[in-house]
């Protein structure tokens, strides 16, 4: 499949969108609520879920600016990686992993923006392209964040 500069933007929006909508007014209790699942061994949160999502998608964003991967990172599988970023954020706020998750979107769509339409559509790309943008968000949305605040939601 090719895609467009503007069809992956608009994915991107809506999915932040609906991302940003579920947590935006969370309360302390609700930020701490555990997952049912998570990509590592460690006790996942609600805020955990989305610390991940946000680095993936700021790594997808390195990506783009054709950034190195940070010393830190090289080498890792994605199970050590995921285990690196909880470890980075598992004791910062939920505001702070919060700002983040915005600031990554904006800085995200500011890329996007920049890059000439001939990259999005210059070969084919699986549907789902670029994954760690859209389609990460959406799963953790979905199976992890959703399932944990249904018991929240009255």
């Amino acid at each position: 499949m090719r895609h467009t500069q503007q069809e992956v933007i608009t994915r991107l929006i809506q999915e932040f969108d609906s991302l940003d909508r579920l947590v935006n007014n969370l309360t302390d209790e609700e930020w701490i609520k555990p997952l049912a699942r998570s990509e590592t061994k460690d006790p996942w949160t609600v805020k955990d879920a989305l610390a991940h999502i946000t680095h993936w998608k700021a790594d997808e964003l390195r990506k783009f600016r054709k950034q190195p991967v940070p010393l830190e990172e090289r080498g890792l599988n994605i199970t050590d990686g995921n285990r690196l970023i909880y470890e980075r954020w598992r004791d910062r706020s939920p505001q702070e992993v919060f700002a983040w998750h915005r600031q990554v979107q904006q800085e995200t769509l500011a890329v996007l923006l920049k890059i000439p339409e001939t990259w999005f559509n210059q070969r084919e790309r699986r549907s789902e392209w670029p994954f760690d943008l859209v389609g990460h968000s959406r799963i953790h949305r979905m199976k992890d964040i959703e399932q944990a605040l249904k018991k929240s939601i009255k």
